[in-house]
């Protein structure tokens, strides 16, 4: 990393400078869009930015997700999305970043996250395959790129069925 990097919660004058990096960061529209929708639907669970030399340059955000189990509806939460504008990227702000939510989440009492993601990136913060627990992706995904995350020792146990991502995700 360049220069220190602070992350924050995401505030209302945030707005237009995180929808430009996910656009930037994906290169379309889809993910910046999803995080307008998810955030004007109240299902924005937890949205962090991450600030370098004073500029926005980075963000992640986490919604509910169900999962319909034997044992009744659990709710998890789903990483996505998760955007470096272009030129910070491959610079360490995309770990600080979900590393920082995690411990948040995990403070917060949070069970457990599920990602949509890729394989070679979020093992690194302990994401194992999902369908070790038994979790099948609602998204027609290869299975070692949905993922899940224990934020406490045995809190997915049990969990086996079908992951259910907001509304808001349809069409991305």
């Amino acid at each position: 990393m360049n220069a220190p990097v602070n992350i924050r919660e995401e505030q209302p004058g945030d707005r237009a400078t995180v929808h430009r990096i996910n656009r930037e960061a994906f290169g379309q529209d889809a993910e910046a869009d999803l995080v307008d929708r998810l955030r004007a639907n109240g299902k924005a669970t937890l949205s962090l930015v991450a600030e370098q030399d004073d500029r926005i340059v980075g963000h992640i955000l986490f919604s509910p997700v169900t999962i319909e189990s034997a044992a009744g509806t659990i709710t998890l939460l789903g990483l996505a999305p998760m955007a470096v504008l272009p030129p910070h990227q491959k610079q360490g702000i995309g770990t600080v970043l979900v590393e920082r939510a995690l411990a948040l989440l995990k403070a917060a009492g949070h069970r457990g996250v599920v990602v949509l993601g890729h394989p070679g990136y979020y093992p690194r913060f302990g994401f194992i395959p999902a369908s070790t627990f038994g979790i099948r992706c609602g998204y027609d995904a290869p299975d070692e790129a949905f993922m899940a995350l224990e934020l406490t020792p045995d809190a997915l146990k049990g969990c086996s069925g079908l992951a259910k991502f907001q509304p808001e995700f349809a069409g991305v």
